[in-house]
């Protein structure tokens, strides 16, 4: 059993093994190889041949980044990049830089950094804000550009969170607070504006009104107007001479309507004279 196992040990060594989502880079004498051992299993030579395998799947990099934008505020973004190392060229990446975690110490966290600090200089700190799909799409292409010449290939990049100093926030809320009050009291000024206007229209429509009516009145509509309201009563009349009070009422009861008015009598110009005037009732 123990030749067995010693020969299967050895056996092993002739063999090699590259997993799913990796590539092996091939190495003789520890000189690195153009050949690159895709996913299976492969035959090398041992002590002559070595294998270090890299993983070519889509990795998650999280990174915390301080940049100034164009009106020189400070922003603070967390990025989350998604990256893969291009499978054709795994054995120069390893060859140039090492492993994963090198490529991520050494190229992918400065490149972040340095990009994001170009692309936000671009902005000012409210067009960060408004245009964040913009910017997002510029921090991509620039990030993209950079880490191909790296051997690496950018998936996707999103900008998980954007904000400014506590100062710039502060400002921020005071300026939305100040444009707030000012559309109230644009707001308040229109309605007042619009009440005033409302009042003068109102002011001259009466004045035109009272226009036609001082046109269009004449003394038989006065009279008319004057015989449509009488409720059939006529009034006391009270001499100044000698005080004494006429009631027509009674008079229209002892002589006909005839005898009494004989002839029309203008109400506008016969029954009240300059020297008389009308004393309502005396009352009980």
């Amino acid at each position: 059993m123990a030749i067995f196992f010693c020969l299967l040990a050895i056996v092993v060594n002739f063999f090699a093994i590259v997993d799913a989502g990796e590539r092996g880079v091939l190495m003789q004498f520890g000189r690195v190889q153009q050949e690159i051992l895709d996913e299976g299993i492969h035959f090398v030579i041992p002590l002559v041949h070595s294998v270090q395998k890299l993983s070519v799947r889509i990795q998650k990099q999280q990174i915390t980044a301080e940049a100034s934008s164009k009106d020189l505020q400070d922003v603070f973004t967390d990025i989350a990049l998604n990256w893969h190392i291009v499978p054709e060229e795994a054995n120069i990446i390893f060859q140039q830089i090492g492993s994963e975690q090198e490529v991520v110490e050494r190229i992918i966290n400065p490149a972040v950094e340095e990009v994001l600090k170009a692309v936000m200089a671009k902005y000012t700190a409210e067009e960060i804000i408004t245009t964040r799909g913009e910017v997002k799409a510029g921090v991509d292409r620039a990030l993209s550009d950079r880490l191909r010449a790296y051997h690496i290939a950018v998936d996707d990049i999103s900008l998980v969170h954007v904000h400014f100093s506590q100062r710039f926030s502060d400002a921020v809320e005071t300026k939305q607070i100040a444009e707030q009050e000012a559309k109230r009291a644009e707001f308040i000024a229109l309605k007042a504006k619009s009440e005033a206007e409302a009042k003068v229209n109102l002011a001259k429509g009466e004045a035109e009104a009272q226009g036609i009516i001082q046109k269009t009145l004449t003394p038989d509509l006065l009279q008319k107007q004057i015989v449509d309201k009488w409720n059939g009563n006529l009034p006391l009349v009270m001499g100044e001479s000698n005080g004494n009070l006429l009631d027509l009422s009674k008079l229209l009861q002892n002589n006909p309507v005839n005898s009494v008015f004989q002839a029309p009598i203008p109400l506008s110009s016969g029954i009240l004279e300059s020297n008389r005037k009308i004393t309502p009732p005396r009352q009980p």
